[in-house]
C-alpha cells in the first residue's frame, strides 16, 4: 500500500485501520446509506428505444416476488402484473426542508460591543452568502432528512494566500482608535466570503474516526469517494467486446475514475488518489475543521436518525397495495362472456345488436368481470397513508393538499392545530441544525482570527439564530407581538432579526 499516514500516528491512525475503515464503509454504511437515497430519488430507469423506460422505478426492489414474476413472458402483456409505484416519501422530504428554512436563519451576535456585533454578522453573512445563502442551508437539510446527518466542511485554504494589506484588524482597531470607513469594510466583505469554502458534505462519503473516550468527538475524519476525471478509460479488446454486448448501441468508452481519499485530523491534511498521496499540508486551525449535524437526535450514537428509513417498509406495502388494485381493476374493468352450447362463438365479436341463433337448449351466455367495490382495499389503502403520515409528521395539509376543506381553516390557529405534528417536528430538527450553524459560525470567525484576516476573542464568537416561523403570520400580528416583547426588554436587535428588519438606527 501507498498511505503514509505517519503525521496521523498520535491519532492513533495506521495502514490496518485505515483499510479496514474504508472496507467496512463501503459493505456495510454504503448500501445502507444508497438505499435510502434510492428510495427518496425513485429514480426511472434508463430509457429504451421507444422513449419509455426499460424498467420500473427503484422502489420495485421492495415490491413482493408474486408481482415480479417473470413466467407471463410466454403470452402477452395480458398476463403480467400490474406495477405501481407511487413515491410517497419524496414530496414529505421536500415538505420538511421548505418548513425548516424557508428563507435563511438570521445570524445575530453576542459580542460585547453594538459595532462588532454589526461587524460580525456581515461576516457571516458574506461567508454564507458566498457558499449558497438559503441554498446551503436546504441542501444540508434535504441530505440530513435522507441520510441521518450531515457535515460542514471548512476549506480555509484561500486564507493563507491573502496579503496583509488586504486583512481587517476588526476588534484590534481600538488600540489604535480609528474606526475603518464605511467602504473600506464594505470592501472588506466583498473579498472574504469567498476566501472561505463550506462543504457539504454527504454520508455516503464521509468516514468519522470516533475517539475512544467520547462517541461524540472526532479523532480524524476521512472522505472516501470515486472521482471522474477529464480523460477516457482505456480498456482492453475483451472489455470492449463486452461493454458492446452490455450497452447494445450506446458509446463504448467512459470517463476514467479515481478513488479519492482524504484524510482530516487537527494537525494534518492529507489527500490520495488511488492511494497514491498527491497533496498534504499542516492544519493551522488546530483543530478539525468539521461541523456535525444530526438530523434527529440520536442518544449515544454519532450518527443521527433519518426521516427516510421508517418510511421505507409502509412505501413497500403501499406500492404492494397499489399494484394489487391494479391488477384487480384490470381484470374487473372489461366484462368477460362465457357462451356455452352455441357454434362459432369464438369466432365473432361481442357488439351492439349481435345475435346467435343455435338449436341447443342448454346454450347460454354468462357475463362476469366489471370493476366492483372492495371497501377493505380501499380502507387499506387510506390507512396506510395515515400511517405514512403519522410516521413522518407531514400530512398532506403542509405539502397545500386541502381538499376542499378550507372551511376548517379559516383561522391561524385552526391551521397551527392541523399542522402540528409537522410543526413541532421542524422545532425538533432546527435545535441540531441551530446548533450546527452555530458551531459553523464559530469554526469561521476562528479561522479568521488564526490567519489573521479579522481578529476576535472568543468570547465575542458567540451567536444566537432567529428562525423564520414556517407559518405565514399576519404582519399586524408580529408587530403587536415584537411590540409586547419590547415591553418585556427583549433587546431590538432580536425583534428587528424576528421581523425580518436590518438591525440598524439609521433613519434612512
Amino acid at each position: 500500500m501507498n498511505y503514509q499516514l505517519a503525521p496521523f500516528h498520535s491519532i492513533p491512525l495506521d495502514e490496518p485501520l485505515l483499510e479496514l475503515l474504508l472496507a467496512e464503509h463501503e459493505s456495510i454504511a454504503l448500501p445502507r446509506l444508497s438505499r435510502m437515497w434510492n428510495y427518496y430519488r425513485n429514480a426511472l430507469a434508463e430509457p429504451n428505444g421507444s422513449g419509455g423506460s426499460i424498467d420500473s422505478p427503484y422502489q420495485k426492489v421492495g415490491l413482493p416476488k408474486r408481482l415480479l414474476d417473470k413466467q407471463a413472458l410466454v403470452r402477452d402483456d395480458r398476463f403480467q402484473r400490474e406495477i405501481v409505484i407511487e413515491n410517497d416519501i419524496a414530496w414529505r422530504i421536500h415538505t420538511l426542508v421548505d418548513f425548516m428554512f424557508p428563507a435563511a436563519p438570521k445570524i445575530i451576535s453576542q459580542a460585547g460591543s453594538s459595532e462588532l456585533r454589526g461587524e460580525i454578522e456581515a461576516i457571516l453573512d458574506a461567508v454564507f452568502d458566498a457558499n449558497g445563502g438559503i441554498s446551503l442551508w436546504q441542501n444540508a437539510a434535504l441530505l440530513g432528512s435522507v441520510y441521518g446527518h450531515v457535515d460542514f466542511l471548512l476549506n480555509t485554504e484561500s486564507l493563507q494566500r491573502i496579503q496583509k494589506r488586504d486583512r481587517f484588524q476588526g476588534a484590534d482597531r481600538e488600540s489604535s482608535g480609528e474606526a475603518p470607513s464605511k467602504n473600506s469594510f464594505q470592501d472588506f466583505l466583498s473579498q472574504v466570503g469567498p476566501l472561505i469554502i463550506i462543504e457539504t458534505v454527504e454520508a455516503p462519503r464521509a468516514i468519522p474516526l470516533l475517539n475512544r473516550a467520547d462517541y461524540r468527538a472526532l479523532d480524524a475524519y476521512i472522505i472516501h469517494f470515486r472521482q471522474p476525471v477529464n480523460h477516457v478509460e482505456r480498456s482492453g479488446t475483451l472489455q470492449r467486446l463486452t461493454r458492446r454486448i452490455a450497452h447494445r448501441g450506446r458509446p463504448l468508452e467512459r470517463r476514467a475514475e479515481v478513488t479519492v481519499t482524504e484524510i482530516h485530523s487537527a494537525t494534518h491534511y492529507q489527500r490520495y488518489e488511488d492511494q497514491k498521496l498527491v497533496a498534504e499540508s499542516v492544519n493551522r486551525l488546530g483543530r478539525l475543521p468539521v461541523v456535525h449535524v444530526q438530523n434527529l437526535s440520536q442518544p449515544l450514537f454519532y450518527h443521527g436518525l433519518s426521516d427516510v428509513e421508517p418510511l421505507i417498509p409502509l412505501q413497500d406495502e403501499l406500492n404492494t397495495r397499489l399494484s394489487d388494485r391494479a391488477n384487480r381493476v384490470t381484470m374487473q374493468s372489461f366484462r368477460m362472456w362465457l357462451g356455452k352450447g352455441i357454434d362459432g362463438f369464438t369466432d365473432r365479436t361481442i357488439g351492439p345488436g349481435q345475435m346467435w341463433m343455435t338449436d341447443n337448449l342448454d346454450a347460454s351466455i354468462e357475463a362476469f368481470g366489471g370493476d366492483a367495490d372492495s371497501p377493505s382495499e380501499k380502507s387499506h389503502i387510506e390507512e396506510l397513508r395515515e400511517a405514512l403520515d403519522k410516521a413522518s409528521g407531514v400530512t398532506p395539509a403542509a405539502a397545500g393538499h386541502i381538499k376542499a376543506r378550507v372551511g376548517n381553516l379559516t383561522s391561524e390557529n385552526a391551521l397551527r392545530i392541523s399542522l402540528m405534528g409537522t410543526v413541532a417536528k421542524v422545532k425538533r430538527k432546527r435545535i441540531t441544525y441551530g446548533a450546527g450553524i452555530e458551531a459553523l459560525s464559530e469554526q469561521i470567525l476562528h479561522a479568521l482570527d488564526v490567519f489573521g484576516v479579522y481578529r476576535t476573542k472568543p468570547r465575542d464568537r458567540r451567536i444566537d439564530i432567529a428562525w423564520t416561523d414556517p407559518i405565514a403570520v399576519d404582519e399586524s400580528r408580529r408587530i403587536t407581538d415584537a411590540l409586547a416583547k419590547a415591553e418585556l426588554g427583549v433587546p431590538r436587535s432580536i425583534l428587528r432579526a424576528e421581523l425580518g428588519y436590518p438591525d440598524t438606527d439609521d433613519a434612512a
